[in-house]
């Protein structure tokens, strides 16, 4: 007897999607921290408030 296969529901997949890519977002932001904190960044440009009014 044929058996129908089970269905996943749309939404369950769009929350993994979103949990997926936001996975990915958070990664990439606390690499950038890490470097900017470490001094490491290359990529990355920002001023350093500090320097300017120190000088």
């Amino acid at each position: 007897m044929a058996v129908p296969k089970k269905r996943t529901s749309k939404s369950k997949s769009k929350k993994a999607q979103w949990r997926k890519k936001s996975l990915s977002v958070s990664r990439k932001s606390l690499s950038l921290a890490k470097s900017l904190l470490d001094n490491k960044s290359n990529s990355f440009v920002y001023a350093n408030f500090k320097s300017i009014n120190n000088d």
